[in-house]
């Protein structure tokens, strides 16, 4: 199968991720069908998918609204979500036994080259596809939330993928505007989670140390290096740090304070944490200015705004 051969994608799952994969592929012009597993779940699906096509319509990220849903149908029959599709998304629950029985299904009744995709976040595509019929056409696609605005898709294999399949599933993600980055081997949490993470466990503990507050810490990463993070990664913001580069970085680093020496290396997180922080993030919420919001939702939504307009100076929208 060629890159050009794929036009109908199943998205199988809904909910905040599912949805946003439907609403990503139906935006760049793909017929796309969605499974879920009852009409409780696929009216819930319907009105995010609604509500984030309203939300990119009001930010001038698409204009026709019509053209978009006309592309999405939905279904609870996996045979009829499957049959057609070229490329199979699945973003079910992150538990083991539910993504191997959706895996049974969607090779009982999808094409024998349709590539299979999932959007685990944590489980590893070997387990998952551990008693696949065709291993070769499996693939982890693990999105960053929301999927139709963050670029990003980590993508995993296992030593059955043909290595085809992978060039074509990074082919097709970059089609959509996605940045396919390839685990070469298996990684528990993949890149960005560990990325993420390791930054998260430093916060906690300059807090826990008494160093600065929630809120500070939260300033100084997003007004400090998140900022520069949006333009490029810590490589080249070290290479241009330096005038002889990234090498002339690592030296001057190399032969100054040895930092890496203080930074936070427990293993665990601390049990409390979020119970003492938790105090500190509902005063920021309090506090944020009334265009950013004061509740989970209407801070999302300018969190959103926001990445809309990053995205456009990358030339994403």
């Amino acid at each position: 199968m060629k890159l050009e051969d794929i036009r109908n994608v199943a998205s199988i799952g809904g909910g905040v991720i599912g949805s946003s994969w439907t609403v990503l592929f139906a935006m760049k012009g793909l017929n796309v069908k969605l499974y879920d597993i009852n009409d409780d779940c696929i009216a819930a699906d319907k009105k995010t998918i609604e509500g984030n096509i309203d939300f990119l319509v009001a930010n001038g990220a698409i204009e026709d609204k019509a053209a978009v849903l006309s592309r999405i149908s939905y279904t609870t029959s996996m045979e009829e979500a499957v049959k057609d599709a070229q490329f199979v998304q699945e973003s079910g629950p992150e538990r083991l036994p539910i993504k191997q029985s959706m895996l049974e299904q969607i090779e009982t009744f999808a094409p024998v080259d349709a590539i299979y995709a999932t959007s685990a976040s944590g489980l590893p595509l070997g387990q998952i596809t551990e008693k696949a019929m065709h291993p070769e056409r499996c693939v982890g696609g693990h999105p960053y939330n929301p999927p139709h605005l963050i670029p990003l898709v980590e993508i995993t294999k296992t030593e059955k993928t043909d290595p085809a399949n992978v060039e074509l599933a990074k082919a097709f993600y970059q089609m959509l505007g996605k940045e396919a980055v390839v685990l070469h081997k298996d990684c528990p949490g993949y890149i960005c989670n560990r990325l993420q993470l390791a930054v998260f466990r430093e916060m906690v503990d300059l807090v826990e140390r008494g160093v600065c507050s929630v809120e500070d810490a939260d300033k100084a990463l997003t007004f400090g290096p998140a900022i520069r993070w949006a333009i490029f990664g810590h490589n080249m913001i070290m290479q241009l740090g330096h005038k002889d580069g990234l090498k002339g970085m690592m030296d001057m680093l190399a032969g100054g304070y040895n930092l890496c020496a203080d930074i936070a290396n427990w293993d665990t997180l601390p049990d409390d944490y979020g119970a003492k922080a938790q105090a500190e993030i509902d005063t920021m919420m309090a506090n944020f200015p009334d265009e950013i919001g004061h509740n989970n939702h209407d801070i999302a939504q300018y969190r959103d705004k926001m990445l809309i307009e990053i995205l456009k100076l990358h030339h994403k929208f």
